[in-house]
């Protein structure tokens, strides 16, 4: 099964062919994320939220990322994997960036990394780019950047925050970024940034008009409780699911009627 590359996302926005991604964390659910056919697998730094319970992405360490996207390759035969870098691994030196962007590559088996942040990053983005290491941008809200914008935030409203938007986005991509993510941004914005760029755009709470589309998985099978961010769409609700087999679960043990008979050896 061939591996899809940074290469093949570019051929995908040049030939109008819708990317798909979605974020892993562990082994089992990447195993069937990529069988499904997931073009990229992303190991978010939300998994600071969504497995470690964290109310934001800023307290997951380096070792965790790397343990959590060491796992997920594991996984892969198919998809891009790339390692979200966290809080604090990229923003203090370009020493500091290029030492851990090369981390997720050697330790945690990534394709590439992902850091947050538009023109103030370019430099940074440039720094681990010119050693060969592949870097997906992220522009819009950027939850790393949270107590700055006083919470989670539609980006890119009015006419300023518009050309600052625009202003980031061409300033990613000039420091060598392969493709961008774009989040929570108004859909006519994402639009105008997808038809002006040469790399693919990835929309989360972007509108239509983006190059592809991702979503934290543990929205989409509906893991999070009564957590329902607008632009995240629900297709099933595994929680629900789950609740109910562990409760029959529960009721047979305390019943006496688990295990059984065919659960038992001789």
């Amino acid at each position: 099964m061939k591996k899809v590359s940074i290469l093949d996302l570019g051929r995908m926005k040049a030939e109008e062919e819708k990317i798909t991604m979605l974020t892993a964390y562990d082994y089992p659910l990447a195993r069937l994320i990529d069988a499904a056919g997931c073009d990229v697998i992303l190991v978010g730094d939300s998994a600071g939220n969504v497995i470690h319970g964290h109310a934001n992405t800023l307290p997951i360490t380096m070792d965790e990322m790397i343990a959590h996207t060491r796992a997920v390759a594991r996984a892969v035969d198919r998809a891009l994997v790339v390692g979200d870098m966290p809080f604090m691994s990229y923003q203090a030196s370009h020493e500091d960036a290029r030492r851990n962007a090369g981390r997720f590559l050697k330790e945690g088996g990534a394709a590439a990394v992902k850091i947050e942040g538009g023109a103030n990053m370019a430099e940074t983005i440039r720094a681990i780019a010119d050693i060969d290491i592949p870097v997906m941008a992220h522009i819009g809200l950027t939850p790393q950047s949270i107590h700055r914008m006083g919470g989670y935030k539609v980006q890119g409203r009015g006419e300023a925050q518009r050309e600052k938007l625009l202003a980031d986005a061409r300033a990613i991509q000039d420091a060598g970024a392969f493709a961008v993510v774009l989040e929570v941004v108004p859909a006519a914005a994402a639009a105008e940034i997808t038809k002006e760029l040469s790399i693919p755009t990835i929309g989360i709470g972007a509108g239509p008009d983006c190059d592809g589309q991702v979503l934290v998985v543990n929205d989409l099978l509906g893991l999070m409780g009564d957590f329902r961010p607008k632009f995240v769409k629900r297709y099933t609700d595994l929680g629900s699911e789950i609740s109910r087999a562990v409760g029959e679960f529960l009721k047979e043990v305390r019943e006496g009627e688990f295990p059984a008979e065919e659960h038992c050896f001789d």
